[in-house]
């Protein structure tokens, strides 16, 4: 045993190696970036001179403070809308019934979809000049497309939550859907003849039950839906930005100095995303302690 676990370390150790160096490397470059080092323009000075002029300066802090908001407000409610239609979804689903296989393949078709064709979808189908907005204009359901409500480029952010929820309620709910069948139906039916009623058994038994995984499909969604690109890109409004968005700016602006405050702001989400990580442990490894 202990020769098969030095074998399997030494066979994964080059591309360990390899991922590691790429990532840690890439990391600790962006650091030393959004610290103001930047040697091709002659910047070797060490300082938090970006992150002061991104949040505090009366330029950037106004743009700064309102993405922060709407990146939060975004991945908050992709991922709880997310979790909550999954989970309707996967109790309906893990009975049995006519045609079960059919309705779960469908429910987990745009699993391997791009987020990319999901958000130009959405420009497709529900823009004010879209094939909805057009099909209800042409049945006299709205005056014109034009009335039609602003589901995408909107301020509020609603095109790229309804992106997201799109595309991330199939990745709920594969993962609740298998706990849910693993588990079976004996612990509900248990608290069912001690008289829970339906609502007492899910808040009681079937929730707590797949919790854990839920939590942690939470957090890689949040994480996702917080540092991500393409989406906001296509969906997003001028101002206010995502933070991703506003990062990307600053990291192309023809302006090499720049580039300081765009790893900043990358900085930034890096870290809102690890204290998210640590809570998620930190809540697993009480959980677990409890148990």
């Amino acid at each position: 045993m202990k020769w098969e676990r030095i074998r399997i370390a030494v066979m994964l150790a080059p591309t360990l190696l390899v991922i590691s160096i790429l990532f840690f490397g890439s990391l600790l470059y962006g650091f030393l970036q959004s610290l103001g080092y930047n040697p091709n323009i002659g910047a070797t000075d060490i300082n938090f001179d970006a992150y002061l002029r991104v949040m505090f300066s009366e330029e950037f802090s106004g743009r700064f403070w309102s993405g922060l908001t709407l990146s939060l407000w975004v991945a908050f409610c992709s991922t709880f809308v997310s979790a909550a239609i999954a989970i309707f979804v996967a109790l309906l689903l893990r009975r049995t019934f006519f045609g079960k296989k059919l309705a779960v393949f469908f429910f987990q078709l745009n699993l391997p979809i791009p987020h990319l064709v999901i958000a130009v979808g959405m420009i497709m189908l529900f823009s004010q000049s879209g094939l909805v907005s057009r099909m209800l204009g042409e049945l006299g359901l709205v005056t014109s497309p034009r009335d039609f409500p602003a589901l995408t480029k909107d301020a509020y952010g609603i095109g790229i939550i309804l992106a997201y929820i799109w595309k991330e309620v199939a990745f709920f709910g594969i993962i609740v859907l298998a706990i849910l069948q693993s588990l079976g139906e004996d612990y509900e039916a248990v608290a069912q003849s001690l008289g829970a009623n339906r609502w007492q058994r899910f808040r009681t038994v079937t929730l707590p039950l797949i919790m854990p995984g839920l939590m942690s499909a939470s957090i890689i969604v949040f994480a996702f839906t917080f540092g991500s690109y393409e989406v906001p890109r296509i969906l997003g409004v001028g101002y206010p930005k995502m933070l991703p968005v506003m990062s990307l700016d600053f990291f192309l602006n023809p302006d090499l100095n720049a580039r300081a405050e765009g790893m900043a702001l990358s900085m930034i989400i890096a870290f809102i995303v690890l204290v998210l990580i640590f809570i998620y442990m930190y809540i697993t490894a009480r959980t677990v302690r409890k148990d």
